[in-house]
């Protein structure tokens, strides 16, 4: 039985918690946000959130053996 209180990390993140998250400055996600090209987010009326999930899954598409690829 795996332990709730193990993960410490919310499914919902703010931006800073997303940005230290992915080992980027908070300012680069506004700059995908405004640009495109970041991972996907979610807004609650002035708040932005993302979700870990989406966040993996950013991480996962990057993933490359080659500088070509």
């Amino acid at each position: 039985m795996t332990n709730p209180s193990a993960n410490l990390t919310p499914a919902l993140m703010t931006e800073r918690d997303a940005a230290a998250y992915l080992s980027l400055s908070h300012r680069t996600l506004q700059a995908w946000r405004l640009r495109g090209g970041g991972p996907q987010f979610i807004k609650l009326g002035a708040n932005v959130r993302y979700d870990r999930g989406v966040l993996d899954r950013f991480i996962a598409e990057r993933v490359r053996s080659n500088t070509a690829a």
